[in-house]
C-alpha cells in the first residue's frame, strides 16, 4: 500500500519527488522519505515518521541539487527516489521509514509490497556480516543487492539475480552511487508506472511511480510495467528486460488524463466534498448508459463492439459472483439483493481475501464481477486472476480505467466517481451500487424477466435518484445535532433488513473508520441471536427502516432493542405511526423512493453522521490512523 517515486532528468529532483509523493499520500502516511545523489555523488537520505509534511519540515530550505536559480541542472542528469509508507513490518518510526540503504551506504531502495522470505534472507546476510538497522522486510532486499554487487559492474544483472531470490510482491525503485546516472525499477504483483516526458527545455526526463496520478502533472506518456519486468533508465534511454534477462519492447501509452488538481473547493474536508458530489456521481454513471426509459441500457459505455461482446456473454451465464473488499464488498451485497430479485439468477458475494485462498467452484458459465475503487486491491486482483484460471469471464467495476484490474479483465465498467481523495470511501460506494443497478436492469431486460411497464418505472425512478440525494444533503442540521448528542458513545450498532442490510454494514464501517468508535452492523433479525446482549442505556442503535414488506418486522426489531433500554435512532423514508414513535429517541426522515433503490438514499445520512461525529471528536477525517486508500498488499 506504500507509494514509491523515482526521477531521472535535469530538474532538481527533491521538490519534484515530494510533489509526486503528495499525490500518493492516499497510499499511506506512517512515514515518508527521499534519497538522492548530491553534487559530490554522495547518497543523501532524509526521512521522517508521520505524514509527508513532517518530511518537508526537515528538508534543507530551498533544496536544489546541481541547480541554478531556476531549479535546472547545468547539463547534468539528476536522480532521486521517494517513498510514502503504510507500515507492514516494523513500527512507524524513522528507522523503519524508507528509503533503506545497504551497510556501505552505496545503494538506496524504496519498496511497495511484502517480501515473504525476508527473514531467511536476513539471517543469511547477517551471517555474512551485513548489519541490519530496521525491522522491515525491505532492508533485506537492499542488503542483498549490496552483497550481490560485489565485483559485478552490470547492476541490472545484480537486480535480476536478487529478484530471483525474492518471494512475494514488490514494486522497487533503486539508485546506486556506482551507477549515478541510472535509475532502476522492478515490478511483481504491485503496480508500477514509468512516465516518459520532456522538461521545459526539451530534455528527456523519466518518472517512476506507483500510480499515474503522481506522474500526470509532468507527462501523459506512460509505460505500465508488467509483472516480472525490470526497467533500466539512463542517459542513453530506457530499457526493459524480463526475469530471464530478455529485452521487452516498451509500449508507451498516451493517456487523456488532465493534470491532477486536488482541491477541497471550500469544504473543510475531502470526505465532506465527496459526499456532496454524489448526486453528480450518480448522474455521471447513468449518462450514456440510461438515456431514457424507452431505450435499452448500455452497460460498458465505451464501444459498440465491446457492448455486443458483453451482451452475448450475458446470454450464456447461469450465475454471477461479486468479489470485493470493505466498502466494495458491501456494495456487492446491495447488488445481490437487487439482481437476484429482479433477474432470478443466483448471485454470490465473496470477500476477495477469502475467495483467493480456497478452491471456489467457478466455471465458464459464471460471470465474475470484481469491484475495486483503485483497481489495484491485491486480494481482488488475485481473485480476478484465479477466476480466469478457472475459465470464467470477468467484468471489473473500477474508478480507474488505467488500473491493473481494468487491463486484465475481459470487460470493464468504469464507475465514473471521479478522484476520491479521502481514505473513507463514500462516492465510490454510490457509484458501484449504481453500476450494479444498471447491470441488473439490463439483465432483466435482455432476459425478458420483467414486464415492460415495471422496467420503465424502475428506469424512471433511478433517473430521479440524484435529485433525491440532493434533498438529503440540503438538510444536514439534524445529523449535526445527532453527532453532538451521541459523539461520546463508545459503541454503536446499526441495523437494517433486506436490501438495506448492507447499508447497516457500510454505516458501521464508516463510523469506525474515521471516528474510532466501535461500531457493528447487523440484520435486525440477528439481534436476538447474540448482539442483543450488548444493549443497555449507553448503546445507541441506528435503525434503517424503509417502506416495504419488512417495515413492520424492522419496527418489531427496534422495539426489542428499546425494551433493553437501547437509545434508538430511526432513519426512515416513510412516516412512522404516531403510536410507535416513542420507540425512537430520534427520527430522521428522508425522501421516499422504491425500496430496491433506497440504499442510494439511506447511505447518505449514515456517511454524514460518521463524518460529523469524527469532526466533533477532532479526528483526522481524510487520513484516519492505520488506513490507506489503496490496499495493494495482502
Amino acid at each position: 500500500m506504500c507509494g514509491i517515486v523515482g526521477y531521472l532528468g535535469q530538474k532538481s529532483p527533491v521538490p519534484l519527488i515530494v510533489d509526486s509523493l503528495r499525490h500518493l499520500e492516499y497510499r499511506g502516511y506512517d512515514s515518508a522519505g527521499v534519497a538522492y545523489l548530491d553534487d559530490d555523488n554522495l547518497l543523501q537520505v532524509y526521512k521522517a515518521s508521520g505524514k509527508l509534511m513532517n518530511l518537508e519540515n526537515i528538508l534543507p530550505p530551498g533544496l536544489q541539487i546541481r541547480g541554478n536559480s531556476n531549479g535546472k541542472m547545468n547539463g547534468h542528469r539528476h536522480i532521486g527516489i521517494g517513498h510514502i509508507r503504510w507500515a507492514t513490518h516494523g513500527a512507524a518510526n524513522n528507522v523503519n521509514a524508507h528509503p533503506h540503504t545497504g551497510s556501505r551506504h552505496e545503494i538506496a531502495l524504496v519498496h511497495n509490497g511484502i517480501i515473504e522470505n525476508f527473514y531467511e534472507l536476513r539471517q543469511e546476510l547477517q551471517a555474512k556480516g551485513h548489519q541490519f538497522l530496521s525491522e522491515t522486510d525491505t532492508e533485506s532486499v537492499v542488503q542483498l543487492l549490496e552483497h550481490l554487487s560485489e565485483g559485478e559492474t552490470d547492476f541490472c544483472k545484480v537486480i535480476l539475480k536478487a529478484l530471483g531470490k525474492l518471494q512475494g510482491a514488490y514494486a522497487l525503485t533503486v539508485i546506486s552511487k556506482k551507477h549515478p546516472n541510472h535509475l532502476y525499477a522492478a515490478r511483481n504483483q504491485a503496480p508500477l508506472v514509468v512516465g516518459v516526458g520532456k522538461d521545459a527545455d526539451g530534455h528527456d526526463e523519466f518518472i517512476v511511480a506507483s500510480d499515474a496520478v503522481a506522474i500526470v502533472n509532468h507527462t501523459n506518456r506512460l509505460i505500465y510495467l508488467k509483472d516480472g519486468e525490470i526497467v533500466e533508465i539512463s542517459p542513453a534511454g530506457l530499457r526493459i528486460v524480463n526475469l530471464q534477462g530478455e529485452e521487452v519492447e516498451p509500449v508507451i501509452e498516451t493517456i487523456s488524463t488532465d493534470p491532477l488538481t486536488i482541491d477541497k473547493k471550500g469544504y473543510k474536508h475531502f470526505m465532506l466534498k465527496e459526499i456532496y458530489e454524489q448526486p453528480d456521481v450518480v448522474r455521471n454513471s447513468l449518462t450514456g448508459r440510461l438515456q431514457s426509459v424507452h431505450q435499452p441500457i448500455w452497460i460498458l459505455g465505451n464501444t459498440p463492439q465491446a457492448e455486443q461482446a458483453f451482451e452475448a456473454h450475458l446470454q450464456t451465464i447461469s450465475r454471477i459472483v461479486l468479489i470485493g473488499c470493505g466498502t466494495s464488498y458491501n456494495a456487492g451485497l446491495v447488488g445481490k439483493y437487487f439482481i437476484e430479485d429482479l433477474v432470478q439468477i443466483p448471485v454470490e458475494v465473496e470477500a476477495a481475501g477469502e475467495f483467493r485462498y480456497r478452491n471456489p467452484f467457478i466455471n465458464e458459465r459464471d460471470l465474475v464481477i470484481t469491484m475495486s475503487q483503485s483497481g489495484e486491491t491485491a486480494d481482488t486482483l488475485a481473485a480476478l486472476r484465479l477466476s480466469h484460471q478457472k475459465g470464467a469471464k470477468v467484468l471489473t467495476l473500477t474508478n480507474r480505467e488505467d488500473s491493473s484490474m481494468a487491463r486484465e479483465a475481459d470487460f470493464v465498467m468504469p464507475v465514473r466517481a471521479g478522484v476520491e481523495v479521502s481514505v473513507a470511501a463514500t462516492k465510490s460506494f454510490t457509484a458501484q451500487v449504481t453500476a450494479l443497478y444498471l447491470l441488473g436492469l439490463s439483465l432483466a431486460e435482455k432476459r425478458n424477466r420483467i414486464e415492460p411497464e415495471l422496467l420503465e418505472t424502475l428506469k424512471s425512478e433511478l433517473l430521479k435518484i440524484p435529485a433525491r440525494i440532493e434533498s438529503v444533503l440540503n438538510n444536514t442540521e439534524p445529523l449535526q445535532a445527532l453527532a453532538r448528542k451521541y459523539g461520546q458513545a463508545r459503541d454503536m450498532l446499526f441495523i437494517a433488513r433486506g436490501v438495506n442490510f448492507p447499508v447497516a454494514l457500510e454505516g458501521a464501517l464508516k463510523l469506525k473508520e474515521i471516528s474510532y468508535i466501535h461500531a457493528e452492523g447487523y440484520s435486525g433479525s440477528e439481534l436476538k441471536h447474540g448482539p442483543i446482549a450488548m444493549l443497555d442505556s449507553n448503546m445507541p442503535v441506528v435503525a434503517v427502516l424503509t417502506k416495504g414488506p419488512i417495515f413492520e418486522k424492522m419496527i418489531s426489531n427496534c422495539q426489542e432493542a428499546k425494551a433493553r433500554e437501547a437509545r434508538m435512532i430511526g432513519i426512515t423514508n416513510t412516516p412512522i405511526p404516531k403510536e410507535l414513535q416513542n420507540t425512537f429517541e430520534d427520527i430522521l426522515e428522508i425522501p421516499e423512493c422504491p425500496e430496491p433503490f433506497s440504499p442510494l438514499l439511506t447511505t447518505i445520512p449514515l456517511q454524514l453522521l460518521a463524518y460529523y461525529m469524527a469532526e466533533f471528536l477532532g479526528k483526522d477525517v481524510d487520513q484516519p490512523r492505520n488506513l490507506a486508500k489503496s490496499v495493494t498488499v495482502e
